[in-house]
């Protein structure tokens, strides 16, 4: 089973309604190491991705991964918005001729998004970012060989169990960094978004 163009495009409000309700969860745990931004951030940079892509008439799966990574960066120019908007337009070059979107292309676009936050934000894998569930998340869709949805219910797995993972590690970017150990114990903040992202991929990829 894949995923038309059309049907991609559910995923733009859905991820909008999800951070839109999400804003004060991650306020709270942003604010316990971080600015305190990273709701904001995220409720509003996935508004103005849903509002630009419905404002497309017609657009290809990348196309749409275009216009939101676009948005993403113009109304969200912090650093998680910036590896957002990396993330998506890295997707769109991956997928730049993809017709559908099932696991094959959702493994490219997890491992594209996961290549260029790595890039854009210079971090390794246990730094304490968002790579470490944006790699596992990846690895699973690439060595899975179920159909999407299936496919979607592993990279959920393993994100979840990545971020459960990140509480052992020690920040060493962003303003968690100079907390160094007091990040220890607490799960990272950009990780859980990516948790949060693939869940709603997941959510959309299930319906009828």
């Amino acid at each position: 089973m894949a995923m038309t163009a059309e049907q991609t495009r559910a995923f733009y409000p859905a991820w909008a309604e999800r951070f839109a309700a999400e804003r004060e969860a991650l306020i709270a745990l942003d604010g316990k190491v971080g600015d305190s931004d990273l709701g904001i951030t995220m409720s509003k940079g996935f508004a103005a991705a849903r509002d630009a892509v419905a404002a497309l008439e017609e657009a290809t799966i990348a196309g749409q991964m275009k216009a939101a990574g676009a948005a993403l960066a113009k109304a969200a120019p912090s650093t998680m918005g910036t590896l957002m908007a990396t993330g998506f337009l890295r997707g769109f070059k991956a997928l730049e001729s993809a017709g559908q979107f099932g696991t094959p292309e959702a493994a490219t676009f997890w491992r594209a998004y996961a290549e260029g936050v790595a890039q854009r934000g210079k971090a390794q894998l246990g730094d304490k970012t968002v790579l470490d569930v944006l790699d596992p998340i990846a690895a699973a869709l690439e060595a899975s060989g179920s159909p999407l949805p299936q496919a979607l219910d592993e990279a959920v797995t393993a994100a979840a169990a990545a971020l459960e993972a990140t509480k052992d590690m020690v920040a060493q970017h962003g303003k968690a960094a100079a907390f160094q150990e007091k990040s220890r114990g607490l799960p990272d903040a950009g990780g859980t978004v990516a948790v949060m992202l693939v869940e709603v991929m997941r959510d959309v990829a299930h319906r009828p």
